[in-house]
């Protein structure tokens, strides 16, 4: 199972302090001493070691300068950055409104030739129809205080950028949960127009749609998260609070691994259209 979202963002800064506190003590510098030595105080050299300062690309410069391990500083530098940007809170990615958080995944999107997408709460943004993105991206805005409601533009781009599903070259394969069929996100007839179009959307060559049925075993062993995979190089997951990007090729193969069995639970084909259809039924 993958490990939590937000565990492995903090497991990333701690492996980085880990590092370079194994690079003092085998040069055998004491925290004094490697302070001196980069011209700070030694609180700040506790501080990165224990994960609750990020080391500036200087700091870790000047650190592996001091223990005579300056070739491992540029890959140290760049597994920093990394974990510093993993954990990107969502106050600061919709400050300018949803439909720039839109744009900024656009041209990820464009670049993918392969998706991986497990939803246990939303239909997939790549499925939605306009009337039910804007659904989505209205709650969005009325939970996050937005000063700024522009919800209905960020749905338009929303539709746009998913036009990419009907692309030769692309492969789609999306699992949802039951439970998402009946999430009424928006009005009766946006629901309705959003249900029928999981069954021509899902037909399409380019996509597989997967619907795992309530009464399938073995739920509780699963996150609720839901994650896309770009490619085989990246992981989103997407919280409460934040969208976690994952690149770690150690991380990124769980989440691939999870894909694979979370698609062996859903049904396809005509059982996923019978599912779809009593859910448009429940509707009336």
């Amino acid at each position: 199972m993958p490990v939590s979202p937000s565990s492995s963002a903090q497991a990333a800064r701690e492996a980085v302090a880990r590092r370079l506190r194994d690079l003092r003590k085998e040069a055998g510098l004491t925290v004094v001493a490697l302070g001196n030595a980069c011209g700070w105080h030694n609180s700040k050299t506790s501080r990165i070691e224990n994960a609750l300062t990020g080391p500036s690309a200087v700091d870790i410069r000047l650190w592996c300068a001091a223990t005579g391990a300056t070739d491992q500083a540029q890959d140290l530098i760049v597994q920093s950055v990394n974990a510093e940007s993993m954990y990107k809170e969502w106050r600061h990615q919709v400050r300018r409104g949803l439909t720039e958080l839109q744009a900024g995944t656009a041209q990820l999107i464009r670049t993918t030739a392969r998706f991986r997408v497990y939803s246990s709460t939303l239909v997939p943004g790549l499925l939605q129809t306009e009337g039910y993105a804007a659904g989505v991206l209205g709650a969005a805005a009325r939970f996050r205080d937005l000063a700024v409601d522009d919800s209905a533009e960020a749905a338009r781009a929303r539709i746009d950028r998913s036009g990419v599903i009907r692309e030769a070259g692309r492969e789609v394969l999306l699992v949802i949960e039951e439970s998402v069929l009946y999430c009424q996100i928006a009005d009766t007839d946006n629901m309705a127009a959003q249900l029928g179009y999981l069954l021509t959307a899902g037909a399409q060559p380019t996509v597989s749609l997967g619907i795992i049925p309530a009464a399938t075993e073995l739920r509780a062993h699963w996150p609720r998260e839901t994650f896309h995979v770009y490619d085989d190089q990246l992981v989103s997951v997407e919280l409460v609070s934040a969208r976690i990007r994952i690149t770690q090729p150690s991380e990124v193969s769980l989440y691939l691994k999870a894909f694979e069995e979370l698609r062996g639970m859903a049904v396809y084909g005509a059982q996923a259209r019978e599912l779809i259809l009593r859910a448009i039924e429940s509707l009336n």
